[in-house]
């Protein structure tokens, strides 16, 4: 099982022979748990391009493609919280592979970073998003964990211009500390911020992510790394990441939601 320690990319070999487990079966594509004979003792999901399905609204490129450029951008920022992904062929063709963070069987029992919570009762530390009801009527709140690297994780969700940060993509491990995972529907060039960490929309953006966001602006001005996004997004995508990552910097603050599209993913979790 990996841990935090174990977690650099140079640490990570996700090249040898893949072993299918199973399918996950709750995914909207394609996506199965594999072995890796370069990773013992840890696990991977595994998305075949073949077993995705057409979306209209990203008619380009592919979600396998995005995963593994969501990876790229954190780590070239300093955010490091996607986990190590590569684009690799396999049993089922080309896709994306992406290290599994801890124990597919085993999962952490208190790595909740969203929650839902009776309407108007968030915790301390933590942020409101919205109101709502449950199926039965319950009147509840949907609330994000208002801790550093969640607000960051924020902050790259706005580069990459994320369209479904759910609850349930956002994870710690038994170190605790927090993972980003399901980046296939990022990166378009029209405006589709999706998401529930919302808490702080508006506020100035932290020193510390202003650096990250300036230090991936230096890295896409580099050659070798925009030839390196070419080769997993359509040229488009590679140029509304630049201007999107220009705009955050002049502006600012956090994104507010917009008017013009859903503002969060449904479900939110």
């Amino acid at each position: 099982m990996a841990t935090s320690a174990d977690l650099t990319p140079s640490s990570v070999d996700l090249t040898g022979e893949l072993e299918v487990l199973g399918r996950v079966t709750d995914s909207s594509n394609l996506a199965v748990v594999a072995r890796v004979s370069t990773l013992p003792g840890g696990h991977v999901i595994y998305k075949p391009v073949r077993g995705e399905r057409p979306l209209w609204d990203f008619p380009d490129g592919t979600l396998a493609g995005r995963e593994v450029a969501a990876h790229v951008v954190s780590q070239l920022g300093g955010w490091d919280v996607v986990p190590p992904t590569v684009l690799r062929d396999g049993p089922l063709g080309p896709g994306s592979v992406q290290l599994w963070i801890g124990d597919p069987f085993h999962p952490v029992p208190d790595d909740v970073v969203v929650d839902l919570v009776p309407e108007g009762q968030a915790p301390d530390g933590w942020r409101a998003v919205f109101d709502g009801e449950t199926p039965h009527g319950a009147a509840v709140t949907v609330v994000h964990s208002g801790a550093d690297d969640v607000r960051s994780l924020s902050v790259l969700d706005a580069a990459l211009n994320n369209s479904d940060r759910k609850g349930s993509h956002c994870l710690r491990d038994v170190d605790g500390r927090l993972w980003a995972i399901d980046h296939g529907v990022t990166f378009s060039p029209t405006p589709k911020l999706r998401t529930v960490l919302w808490g702080w929309a508006g506020e100035p953006l932290t020193d510390a992510d202003l650096s990250r966001l300036a230090r991936l602006r230096r890295a896409l001005d580099d050659d070798a790394v925009r030839d390196r996004l070419l080769v997993l997004l359509p040229e488009s995508d590679v140029d509304a990441l630049a201007a999107r990552v220009d705009r955050l910097v002049r502006r600012g603050v956090h994104p507010q939601p917009s008017p013009d599209w859903p503002a969060v993913p449904w479900p939110p979790l």
